[in-house]
């Protein structure tokens, strides 16, 4: 299998910061006093150069991130049981939501005012809306400007990724995490990583629609059906599961493995915004360039 090892992540890092126009402060000088319990708005937020003064989960957050949010972030606690008592203390002017915590909203306004939206969707693709949204939050924060500039620039990072992918373009990716040795989630046409894949001018082999949103888990046995395509395993995989791969007939005999065109992603957040779309086609780019 191929590691993805030639993307470097301070790169990315300073790519993401780039998006918003530099550093990271701890809330815009001016601007609104942010809170967030979902982390595609909470990226949203970060890549117009207004992160969250508190951020629900922190310590997840940061593991992957794309960009990391300033160390004065304030930790809400669980994302759909937010510590709220700490988040009247942190004082927003505004909280970012979104759908998957609409049981908890009438509690949010309490507090402040709330932004949110239905980003993630079972059979609407994701990518689109989360490419809007930045626009849509820049307007609410009363920085017009910072939405357009910030689809700017991630637009012709896209265009650049998609010019070094393009040797790459004859062959469908099929993109899944593995849960077991027997097992996959597919990530499909509604897919964050399928959105930013089409971005850099690749295609999703899978076709057939997900159950969840993102993922279809399938039995390890589908990949027979796809004998040409590009492998490409998103983060970790669980270690009883590499070992059973490691000598599993069926994993062995299938085309794209046999052929090396089996590519490892790290960790990598599906529910996220803009940029981790970016970050997932920074890493793919980089694992196919190191296999070629």
């Amino acid at each position: 299998m191929t590691a993805a090892c030639g993307f470097s992540r301070r790169a990315f890092l300073a790519a993401a910061c780039g998006l918003a126009g530099g550093a990271l402060p701890a809330f815009a000088a001016g601007g609104l006093r942010l809170a967030a319990v979902d982390w595609a708005m909470a990226e949203t937020a970060m890549a117009l150069g207004h992160p969250p003064a508190a951020l629900a989960e922190l310590i997840g957050f940061r593991d992957a991130a794309a960009a990391q949010p300033p160390q004065s972030t304030v930790d809400l606690g669980l994302r759909g049981a937010p510590n709220l008592e700490a988040l009247s203390l942190v004082a927003p002017d505004l909280i970012l939501s979104s759908s998957y915590y609409s049981a908890i909203q009438p509690r949010l306004e309490r507090i402040a005012p709330v932004f949110t939206r239905a980003l993630y969707v079972a059979g609407e693709p994701a990518f689109p809306k989360v490419m809007a949204v930045l626009g849509e939050l820049a307007e609410r924060l009363g920085d017009p400007a910072a939405g357009p500039r910030a689809q700017a620039a991630a637009q012709a990072e896209f265009a650049m990724l998609a010019g070094r992918a393009a040797p790459f373009a004859d062959r469908a990716c099929l993109m899944f995490q593995l849960g077991d040795s027997r097992h996959i989630r597919v990530f499909g046409t509604d897919s964050l990583f399928s959105g930013a894949l089409e971005a850099i001018g690749l295609r999703n082999a899978w076709a057939a629609r997900t159950s969840f949103a993102f993922a279809a888990p399938v039995p390890l046995e589908k990949l027979a059906e796809y004998p040409e395509a590009r492998l490409v395993i998103v983060g970790r995989i669980p270690p009883q599961a590499e070992r059973g791969l490691g000598s599993a007939a069926l994993w062995n005999s299938l085309p794209p493995v046999k052929a090396g065109r089996v590519h490892r992603l790290p960790e990598l957040r599906p529910f996220a915004g803009i940029p981790s779309a970016l970050r997932f086609a920074h890493e793919l780019v980089a694992a196919l360039e190191a296999g070629a």
